[in-house]
């Protein structure tokens, strides 16, 4: 037998590319496993030692912060009613909306059909809060203590008019499905503090509202690990972590055990590396049996700060949630978004608003206060605000107790503070009815530019190669918000 054409088979290139394929796979999934030699669940202060590190080693400039919580608001609370004051518009209650201040701007089918479109100003009174003066609604008695921690925004814009793509648009910088969430894009980026639990976590309040999509915590199209998992208020806090009725730990252990071995023998063949990722969610839904339970357990926290939140134990609410925020952010956590719903007041809203900031005011301001108290505010960037404004006229009639308003995109308020940001400041100016832009806009590109500025990020630096283009959260646009900053 001739041996030529086996030792030429055996150097051969695609013989080479195949061998050379397979060790790759294999150290890849070495590494994977050996997280598994960390059992204390704290990663290294090196991210290159880390046991998920991001895709920024080393960040770009030194960060302000490391986590970011997220109360973002669905339904889009009124500007108007909580946080930019407007006499004249107030003085002009009643009248129609000049054309001036209007200019020809599209407004949503809901209002365009009205005869009339005339101003209506706040039920609320403002008064000037802390040292800076900060002008704030009376349905907001609790943020008005903080005044100077925050740094409240009154000229955010955006483009989309209506809920969905404005959501979409607020959190993937894109009106389209599709693309990466702000939480996903710093889970790729950052990497997790805590192999035990996700780097992005979602939790929800509210009973009613604008449906919510599970894409508004998606992925896109980075691996399926960056996406965001949701935590449930009742039952198990995460679907499918618990073991079912009669699966014991040790079965279960085996179980993934064998299933590991027949996905890594599936990556040899197709060499995707989304298997890669799932055998790594498996293990870290193993990890999450017993570190969400005594996570998400609200009744070891003291009743001082029980009261402090308005939380109570057991139930859904934005006070639970926001309460189990400062838990996951001492956890190491990368990214917490909170939902609440039921901001969306085309009609009925000044009994609508005082409902709702009852429900949200005193635990968003408990959990500035809360994480100041502990020293995480300095590394923690707290974000609050909803997906656009509303009107300055009125959908609907007006009365002396009701009246509503519609979308409005043009304009509206954020509020931010903790790591890197500027408290006690007040940023932009819009004109007497809180409809246009008098001087320092800010677009969601702007916002997203800035939020990865506090981070360590260049906005312009965070990539993503996919179908041949490098995406990134800001697209083509954005610059950072310098006034904001510490």
């Amino acid at each position: 037998m001739n041996p030529d054409p086996l030792i030429h088979a055996s150097i051969a290139r695609r013989a080479f590319l195949k061998r050379t394929g397979a060790s790759l796979g294999t150290i890849a999934l070495s590494t994977l496993l050996a997280e598994d030699d960390n059992p204390a669940g704290v990663l290294s202060a090196d991210p290159a030692k880390s046991a998920t590190p991001g895709a920024v080693y080393p960040l770009h400039f030194a960060p302000r912060a490391k986590q970011v919580i997220y109360l973002f608001q669905s339904g889009a609370p009124s500007h108007i009613d909580l946080f930019d004051p407007k006499p004249v518009l107030k003085e002009m209650t009643g009248k129609q909306l000049p054309d001036s201040v209007r200019r020809g701007q599209r407004i949503t089918g809901m209002t365009s059909g009205q005869k009339h479109h005339l101003c209506v100003g706040s039920a609320f009174e403002f008064q000037p809060h802390g040292a800076s003066g900060m002008e704030l609604s009376a349905a907001l008695p609790h943020l008005a203590k903080i005044a100077d921690d925050i740094c409240l925004i009154r000229t955010i814009h955006t483009e989309p008019i209506n809920h969905d793509p404005a959501v979409t648009y607020l959190y993937t910088g894109h009106q389209q499905p599709g693309r990466p969430t702000l939480g996903a894009w710093l889970s790729y980026g950052l990497g997790s503090e805590n192999r035990d639990l996700p780097s992005f976590v979602v939790m929800l309040s509210g009973s009613g509202g604008q449906s919510l999509q599970s894409r508004y915590w998606g992925n896109g199209f980075l691996p399926s690990s960056h996406q965001g998992v949701q935590f449930r208020a009742q039952g198990d806090p995460v679907l499918f972590a618990s073991n079912p009725p009669g699966l014991g730990s040790s079965t279960r252990r085996r179980m993934l055990d064998r299933l590991q071995t027949l996905n890594r023998r599936q990556y040899d063949i197709v060499k995707d590396p989304e298997i890669l990722t799932r055998i790594k969610q498996y293990e870290l839904a193993w990890r999450m049996q017993t570190s969400v339970p005594e996570l998400t357990d609200l009744s070891t926290e003291s009743p001082a700060v029980l009261e402090q939140y308005g939380a109570d134990p057991g139930k859904a609410s934005f006070a639970n949630n926001c309460l189990l925020a400062r838990r996951l952010v001492e956890k190491g956590v990368r990214f917490i978004k909170l939902i609440h719903r039921d901001w969306d007041h085309h009609g009925g809203l000044p009994d609508g608003v005082r409902k709702q900031a009852k429900n949200t005011d005193q635990a968003s301001a408990a959990l500035i206060a809360d994480l100041r108290q502990r020293g995480l505010l300095d590394e923690t960037l707290v974000i609050w605000g909803g997906e656009f404004g509303r009107t300055a006229y009125s959908q609907g009639n007006i009365t002396k107790t009701s009246f509503g308003r519609d979308h409005h995109p043009r304009c509206y308020s954020v509020w931010m503070a903790g790591g890197g940001i500027q408290g006690g400041t007040v940023h932009g100016e819009t004109d007497d009815f809180a409809y246009n832009i008098v001087r320092d806009g800010v677009h969601i590109n702007d916002l997203h530019a800035t939020i990865l500025h506090c981070l360590g990020i260049d906005h312009e630096r965070l990539t993503y190669r996919f179908q041949g283009r490098d995406f990134r959260l800001t697209d083509v646009a954005g610059k950072v918000v310098h006034p904001v900053l510490t």
